[in-house]
């Protein structure tokens, strides 16, 4: 392994990184690399033979007590030849005495076990262009546009105006730790579309669409009930541009499931979601999509 240095990521690298996942058909976010850098700088690694990088991982570090592994790569000329592994445990080694989660591709979950990574749900990709069609139990509810004065109705507005302590506190529903400047890039980038479902003042379901490669994707997806759920998702569904989108669905939650299913999206890719110690306290009944499944 003469020759073989683990370093931090550079800019270059970062789109680097992106485009070795999109290569293994992961659907990044275009932009999802700038969002990602501000979510903890030094969380991004790569190892470079002779110079030239050709694996990453990365380990972002959330709060005091949480980490998330994500990336993990090796380019496949160097595969088998142990520079993974180095990574991987320069990666854990940098997440040393936190939780640490990840989402885990399928034929990679064994290994994972044997690192102390224990399953907690499967999130599974559903894609499609939505249907607006749904069950007659989820009619009735009034849905308006921003700006519109709902009153006892919901009211659907830029996520982006409103203040942003009140958005983050809403996120920490569902997320196990701190994520402030993630959350700040993730809904304000340029290109992508953060919409917030608001009744009576109080925040009641966040999504964000944002482009990619391929399918559009939504996340996060957060909701208060199936109907709010569902009226997000195709307010979001109508800033993709061919219709096609990408919800990660936690199975975890039934009602995430089936309402993907009543708006005729298909399943398509799944990871597990897996911890090194005890499930974290979320809200998983309000989990509908998750955020990325690479840094959770």
């Amino acid at each position: 392994m003469t020759g073989f240095e683990i370093n931090g990521a550079s800019a270059a690298d970062m789109a680097l990184i992106r485009d070795w996942a999109d290569e293994e058909g992961w659907n990044p976010g275009n932009s999802d690399r700038f969002a990602f850098a501000v979510a903890d700088p030094g969380g991004f690694l790569v190892g470079r033979l002779g110079g030239e990088p050709v694996a990453c991982v990365s380990a972002v570090r959330y709060g005091t007590d949480f980490g998330f592994i994500g990336f993990y790569m090796a380019r496949p000329e160097v595969r088998g030849r142990g520079y993974g592994i180095q990574l991987w445990r320069a990666g854990m080694e940098r997440l040393d005495g936190r939780l640490v989660g990840l989402d885990g591709v399928v034929e990679q979950q064994a290994n994972y076990r044997k690192s102390g990574f224990r399953p907690a749900w499967n999130n599974v990709r559903h894609e499609g262009v939505p249907r607006a069609a749904a069950d007659p139990a989820e009619e009735g509810e009034e849905v308006e546009g921003a700006g519109s004065g709902a009153g006892a109705g919901l009211e659907i507005v830029d996520a982006g105006a409103l203040p942003f302590g009140q958005l983050a506190a809403y996120d920490r529903k569902f997320f196990p730790a701190p994520r402030d400047a993630f959350l700040a890039a993730w809904v304000g980038l340029p290109g992508r579309t953060g919409l917030a479902a608001v009744r009576d003042g109080r925040i009641e379901g966040l999504g964000v669409i944002r482009p990619c490669s391929g399918a559009s994707r939504i996340g996060p997806l957060y909701a208060a009930s199936p109907r709010v759920a569902r009226a997000l998702l195709l307010r979001l569904a109508e800033h993709a541009p061919d219709g096609v989108v990408a919800v990660d669905v936690p199975d975890a939650h039934p009602g995430a499931t089936a309402l993907a299913a009543r708006l005729g999206l298909t399943p398509t890719f799944e990871a597990a979601r897996m911890y090194t110690g005890r499930e974290p306290d979320i809200d998983l009944g309000g989990l509908y999509g998750v955020t990325s499944l690479e840094l959770g």
